[in-house]
């Protein structure tokens, strides 16, 4: 794969990492979530490739 490839890659990836990061994190802030365990779920999707990606997991909140 090219330079140019990998770091638009790099790029998009840092960004969905980021900014998925603030949005949790802001959404956890002032709730009730001690303790408990919250499903998490993120798709990614290029439609022109007729590509969807899900990655599903578990985030605990904060005590």
């Amino acid at each position: 794969m090219s330079d140019d490839f990998n770091m638009s890659m790099r790029k998009f990836l840092k960004q969905v990492g980021v900014t998925s990061q603030q949005a949790i994190e802001e959404a956890m802030r002032g709730n009730e979530t001690g303790g408990k365990t919250f499903a998490v779920k993120a798709v990614i999707t290029i439609e022109e490739l007729g590509l969807t990606h899900e990655v599903t997991g578990e985030i605990k909140g904060q005590e």
